[in-house]
């Protein structure tokens, strides 16, 4: 079993501060240090333009380029180099699992994914110049891969297929654009039909109305339905569906044999999180392995988080840090049974 933590990272401010400030903290870090090893091995198979990527994120995320400003300024990057690191615009994306269960007023997710990728960046922002505060993990700094937002919108995204990309947002930082832009479901359903899209995602929306939607979305179609399971296949678009999707439907039919037994949230959580319940994943090596279980409440205001499995969740009560109370810890403390490294506390991962 490794020891592994996520760093609690709260800001309130503009955009660019938070950009400015998650430079700074990123220096001199193990993250960067080991991606831009990474972006060596791995060489982006085209060039982005910088009036092109900052055209599409001014039309639909404005303040999030304020945010890539600060980053760079901290940093003192090529904006080239920022876009190719922060961006979240016509970059690749690895496969990946994930599951997601809901209930009326829950949403509770696994990801699944490769250790080296995982930054453990816990974050909690309330921005002063434009958009809704976001209380989630992030994922390439500037994304986010599940999340609520102060009016209690939670999303969480599955991974579908990389075929076929099209020139558009990669699914965490449209997990990220969607939390600080929309309201509640109907909105992020509106805003995911007209945003371009990357790669193949089911996006799984929550609100305080307590109807969950699953988004089927890809560069060619947007489809939507309701349902409160996902995995990684999609149900309407199954001609994007992958050939190989026993994992998917083994956790799919793993959640939906035990959700009449799932009386109240703590029980889904278990169902997620506990290491011998058919949901929780140790394919750490394939790009699937379990990092976290998440657990969000859109009318209580409050968000389960915890880190590897058989683990008790940390609560955080967001209505309560909206209103000026900070929390006190610092780190998020968990163990996976693996022995990659991850990205954020080891050298030379590549």
């Amino acid at each position: 079993m490794k020891q592994i933590y996520s760093d609690i990272i709260q800001f309130r401010g503009t955009h660019y501060e938070f950009g400015y400030k998650q430079g700074l903290e990123l220096k001199n870090s193990y993250t960067l240090e080991n991606r831009k090893k990474q972006w060596k091995i791995r060489r982006p198979r085209f060039t982005l333009s910088e009036e092109e990527v900052k055209e599409v994120i001014l039309s639909f995320a404005p303040a999030i380029w304020e945010e890539l400003l600060g980053l760079q300024d901290a940093l003192e990057w090529k904006m080239e180099d920022i876009l190719q690191e922060f961006g979240g615009y016509r970059l690749e994306y690895t496969k990946s699992g994930c599951s997601i269960f809901t209930g009326k007023d829950y949403m509770v997710r696994n990801y699944d994914y490769h250790p080296k990728t995982y930054e453990g960046r816990y974050t909690i922002f309330q921005p002063s110049d434009k958009g809704y505060a976001v209380i989630g993990p992030s994922q390439r700094i500037t994304g986010r891969m599940d999340g609520m937002n102060e009016k209690g919108l939670a999303m969480g995204y599955n991974f579908m297929h990389r075929k076929k990309p099209g020139d558009g947002f990669i699914c965490n930082m449209i997990g990220r654009i969607l939390l600080e832009r929309c309201a509640n479901v109907e909105e992020a359903i509106s805003l995911l039909k007209e945003i371009p899209h990357r790669h193949s995602f089911s996006y799984v929306l929550l609100d305080k109305g307590g109807e969950t939607y699953v988004v089927e979305a890809t560069p060619r179609a947007v489809e939507v339905r309701q349902s409160n399971i996902c995995t990684n296949h999609f149900d309407i678009l199954r001609d994007e569906n992958r050939h190989h999707l026993d994992d998917s439907y083994k956790r799919f039919n793993a959640i939906e044999q035990q959700k009449e037994n799932i009386l109240e949230p703590y029980q889904a959580f278990r169902m997620l999180n506990d290491m011998d319940k058919g949901v929780f994943s140790t394919k750490y090596k394939q790009w699937a392995g379990t990092i976290h279980t998440s657990v969000y409440f859109p009318r209580a205001g409050k968000v389960w988080f915890a880190l590897g499995g058989d683990r008790e969740p940390m609560i955080f009560d967001f209505q309560q840090w909206l209103q000026g109370k900070k929390i006190p810890a610092k780190r998020i403390l968990g163990e996976v049974e693996t022995e990659l490294p991850f990205v954020h506390m080891e050298k030379n991962v590549r």
